[in-house]
């Protein structure tokens, strides 16, 4: 078997969802610091190397396009960001924003496989957004 013929998934590229209020998602995103493209027919919010494609009412509510899951409809979203600063930080960014939380912060498992403080709060569409914020190790942990 060459090189070729060997493969594996290596991560996620980007996830695509459904939304409601283009505006406000768009000025949302904006707030919270992410990179935000506006195309016609999505909005593309940049989070890190990955992406999150928020398609348009004008292009999900179309009968002609399939490529979404066929029941998807605002709010379906149930995001999970790494955030890269304190818990005081977040909060205050929060707050900035007048974003309820929903819960936290709480300790949850994360796909670093390891246990991180998590706040949840809810985007304009409605969609379920988490910020977990992992320990910092120290000199002691990196041995």
């Amino acid at each position: 078997m060459s090189p070729d013929d060997v493969g594996a998934v290596r991560g996620f590229d980007h996830v695509s969802l459904p939304m409601r209020d283009s505006d406000a998602m768009v000025a949302f995103y904006r707030a919270l610091g992410f990179d935000v493209v506006e195309h016609r027919p999505v909005v593309s919010v940049y989070v890190g190397d990955q992406m999150i494609n928020l398609h348009r009412p004008e292009t999900w509510q179309r009968d002609d396009f399939s490529l979404r899951a066929p029941a998807a409809k605002p709010p379906c979203g149930d995001l999970c960001f790494v955030w890269d600063g304190s818990p005081a930080s977040l909060h205050r960014r929060l707050q900035a924003l007048g974003a309820e939380i929903v819960e936290g912060p709480v300790e949850r498992p994360g796909a670093r496989r390891a246990t991180a403080s998590s706040t949840y709060i809810r985007d304009p569409d409605g969609n379920l957004l988490e910020f977990m914020i992992y320990p910092v190790k120290g000199i002691a942990d990196a041995r």
